[in-house]
This record gives C-alpha cells, structure tokens and sequence, in this order.
C-alpha cells in the first residue's frame, strides 16, 4: 500500500467520521403500538367518521338502496324538532341534578374516611361498590324501587308520612327525571370519592399544621388549605361527571323507556330511537355529532375556567 493510498483513505475515514450520523428509530415500541393503533381506528375512529358522514344523507339501511345527500337538512330538522329540545332539556337537568350531589357529596365522604380508623378499608369498599354494579341490575331495582307499589311511595306514605296517596314517579317527566338522577347521584358518589381520597393524600401537612397553630378552624383550614390543594382533582371530577351525565343511556331506557311519549327522552335515547326505532340513521347520527361538538365545548370550557383560576392563585 502506497502513502498516496494510505492518505485516501485516512481523508475518506476523517470525512466519514465528521458527516452527522443518522438517528436509526427503533421500530420495536411502534410494532407493540400497531395493534392498540389498529384496533383504535376500527373501533373507534372509522364510526366516528362513519357517523359525520351519515349524518349527511338520508340514510338507507338497505345496501341496494341509493341514499339520498341532504346536507345540513338533518342538522336544521334538529333545530326545528321540538322533541329534540326535549331531550336536551332532560339533558342538561340531569347534568345539573347529578353534578353537584356527587361532587358535594363525593367530597364529603373522601374527608371523613381520610380519617385512620380500623374500618376505613370496608367504608371504602361499601361506598364504592355501587360503581362496580352493573348498571342493567341498579337500574331495574329503581325501577322497582320508584314503581307505584315500590318501597320509595311506601317510605313516602307509610314510614314518614309525607304524601297522602301513590307518586306516579316514572309517570311524569319530572318526576321521572328526579328517579332517574337519584340513581346516577347514587352510583356515582364512589367514583368522586375516590378520587377526592387520592388527591387528599397529597395535602401538605405542614400547612394544615400551620394553619392549626394559627388558631384556624376546621372549615378555614378546608377552605384555605384543603380546597386549593385538591383543585385539580376537583376539574377533573367535574369535567368527567359533565362528560358522562350527557352520555346517560341505559337508566333511562330502562327505568321509563323515554316515556311517557318521550316525555323523559335524553339525547341519547332519543338518537336511539330514531336510528333504531324509525330506521332514520341519518337524523340519529345528526343527534349524535351534536351531542358530541356540546360534550366538547362544555369541556374545554371547565378546562379554561379551571386554569384561570389555578393560573390566578400563581404569586
């Protein structure tokens, strides 16, 4: 080998060495990844998408049948039923009439079992165990609970005589929304609970024993202390409560069916019965990207309120 050789190659091995070297992306985390990946998009996004496009046209179910495009026509018609308002009253009455029970409530609980004692871990089970029923069981068993015969009219006029005869409970509209939230109040008050306990864990205790030796109250240190610590727990539960009151389906269907006439219809048994019930699943899925874009606005409402106000507590 030549000197002139012996140069080449050290100049080649020197250029080779200065050249950036390429970033090699290892495909081990995206082949674990592809089958959640896949299964995300077949399940969810493609009836997503599925659901906006037929939302769009008169939709025939019968794969013969030419569907016809109407455009925004289901969207108009929504506006312009007055069954639809219905339902999104009965709605939003939910979402109001279970949202601050359970927060209320949840939040109580978490405080008196963050307390030590003995029987702490069967509290915690018993309040939580509604959470875990299935929703088919609880929601007959108020429906035998509310019936004309059941044990709440019973209670009502026999136990604490407050009427004189039977309460109609899932008869009525309002009434049957009240049953229908009584349920949702009680299922839920284990979720918030719990996640009111987890965020109390996290309470500085230096500050609550400040606070003591300042001779603050049990309810100003919950108010100065506590309450600011757990905020984030507090949107969270909110935000997620929102989400689910406007996602309330099976208490419903099953405790009054959406009647009388549709009387206690919420958005989503409503879409089910005109996607299922009348075969009009184009007008259903209209419901349902409605109901969708409300969800969505009213959430990153209560995250914008939320943050201003953590962002207005910043020194």
């Amino acid at each position: 080998m030549t000197l002139q050789d012996t140069k080449v190659r050290e100049a080649a091995s020197h250029e080779a060495a200065s050249r950036p070297r390429r970033r090699r992306v290892p495909l081990t985390p995206y082949l674990f990844l592809a089958p959640g990946l896949a299964l995300f998009a077949v399940c969810v996004l493609y009836p997503i998408t599925q659901a906006v496009r037929m939302s769009f046209y008169d939709w025939k179910i019968v794969a013969s049948a030419t569907s016809e495009f109407l455009g925004l026509d289901n969207y108009a018609r929504a506006l312009e039923d007055p069954q639809f308002w219905v339902a999104l009253g009965n709605t939003g009455f939910y979402a109001v009439a279970t949202l601050v029970p359970q927060v209320v409530l949840g939040l109580a609980v978490a405080l008196l079992l963050h307390k030590r004692s003995p029987a702490q871990p069967l509290y915690r089970v018993l309040y939580y165990l509604p959470v875990v029923t299935s929703w088919v069981v609880v929601s007959l068993l108020f429906r035998f609970l509310f019936a004309d015969a059941g044990l709440v009219n019973f209670a009502l006029s026999e136990v604490v005589p407050v009427t004189d005869g039977q309460i109609s409970w899932l008869a009525d509209r309002w009434t049957g929304m009240v049953a229908i939230s009584a349920l949702g109040v009680w299922k839920g008050i284990g979720w918030s609970m719990m996640i009111f306990l987890a965020a109390l864990q996290g309470v500085p205790t230096s500050l609550l024993e400040a606070a003591t030796v300042d001779g603050a109250s049990r309810w100003q240190r919950f108010r100065a202390v506590t309450l600011p610590a757990i905020r984030a727990a507090l949107g969270f539960v909110t935000i997620m409560l929102v989400i689910g009151s406007f996602n309330v389906f099976i208490s419903v269907y099953l405790m009054t069916g959406g009647g009388p006439a549709g009387r206690t219809d919420v958005l989503l048994t409503y879409m089910y019965h005109q996607a299922f019930g009348n075969l009009d699943f184009g007008y259903g899925s209209a419901i349902a990207v409605i109901l969708t874009a409300i969800v969505l606005v009213l959430s990153l409402v209560q995250l914008r309120l939320f943050r201003d106000r953590d962002a207005g507590q910043v020194p």
